[in-house]
């Protein structure tokens, strides 16, 4: 799996401590090694914190989730030992550990995960789950209200946001030059790179398209193809899903901007990268596993191109 070089260098110190295996013994399994004590307060019930976090099990490439990846922190809420299902050396204990600051590494053991829950061991391990942890800030419930404290969340938030919007543009930039791509570049933003040209006319409003494709972040990471293989080994396969082209007409049917434009300058046949900026992509939400000002990459191949009926000024009108 392909890992960015923002990836690789945020998580080189926390990777290089397992590496050590400098593992102490904690409660119900659970190995820990604290990496960095920054020394403040440790997350106690009530609090919140928000993490950068790796998490692999003890599979090869088996990495299950990457903060790094999506660049927005996860908030993790410390859950009072009351509640049913928690126990000694669980995931909720593992953050009790840390403070803002700290980084450290967890195996979390899932037979007793298993044993002391009464639920199926997860699939995707054999015995343990990894997870590397750096902490970015602390919220400290004390006093606070929950609406008080959520509003703390919500604040920090905007800011992360805010600051993932001001890096779009350099990281379309950043890839562009690190791929030695030379992509051609539309009013809307969007660039494209037709690899293969295809023949006959264009797709045009009102047609259907038949396309192959996969989508990626700027990181490498793939949130969506219809390549079953590639899905497998990218650990995103759906057993539920049929892995096959997608079909939409075009302007008609509901796909972000990015597509509807860019496969517009195609013909039957013809291969390309897409390189959507959110503008014409997910915009400042985002959507799943895409993060909000997330610039996409989509590798596309346009199979096939069904001519639409002929269309009226009433069915264009509107149509972008």
């Amino acid at each position: 799996m392909k890992k960015s070089i923002l990836f690789l260098s945020a998580a080189v110190g926390l990777l290089a401590a397992t590496s050590c295996q400098n593992f102490k013994k904690g409660d119900g399994g659970l190995e820990y090694n604290i990496v960095k004590d920054a020394g403040a307060e440790k997350a106690q019930a009530g609090d919140l914190l928000s993490v950068d976090m790796i998490v692999t099990s003890d599979r090869k490439d088996s990495l299950l989730q990457s903060t790094y990846e999506i660049g927005l922190p996860q908030i993790v809420n410390i859950a009072p030992d009351s509640i049913p299902g928690l126990y000694a050396g669980d995931y909720n204990s593992m953050f009790k550990m840390l403070g803002e600051g700290d980084s450290a590494v967890f195996r979390l053991n899932l037979d007793t995960m298993a044993a002391k829950t009464g639920q199926p061991k997860p699939e995707f391990a054999d015995k343990y789950a990894t997870f590397k942890v750096k902490v970015r800030k602390h919220f400290k419930k004390g006093d606070l209200t929950d609406s008080a404290l959520y509003a703390q969340i919500d604040e920090y938030f905007k800011a992360e946001i805010e600051t993932l919007k001001q890096a779009e543009e350099g990281k379309l930039a950043n890839y562009v030059s690190k791929n030695k791509l030379d992509p051609k570049k539309t009013d809307s933003g969007l660039q494209y790179i037709v690899k293969e040209e295809g023949s006959g006319n264009k797709a045009v409003v009102g047609d259907t398209v038949v396309v192959n494709y996969t989508g990626s972040l700027v990181s490498g990471k793939i949130f969506d193809t219809n390549d079953a293989e590639l899905a497998k080994k990218e650990n995103t396969f759906n057993p539920m899903r049929q892995y096959e082209p997608i079909r939409f007409r075009v302007g008609h049917d509901p796909v972000i901007q990015g597509w509807t434009e860019g496969l517009q300058l195609l013909n039957k046949g013809s291969k390309a990268t897409l390189l959507v900026p959110s503008s014409i992509g997910y915009g400042e939400r985002g959507g799943g596993s895409i993060p909000p000002y997330a610039p996409l990459i989509f590798d596309v191949e346009l199979v096939d191109i069904i001519p639409g009926p002929a269309e009226t000024p009433a069915d264009t009108a509107g149509v972008n």
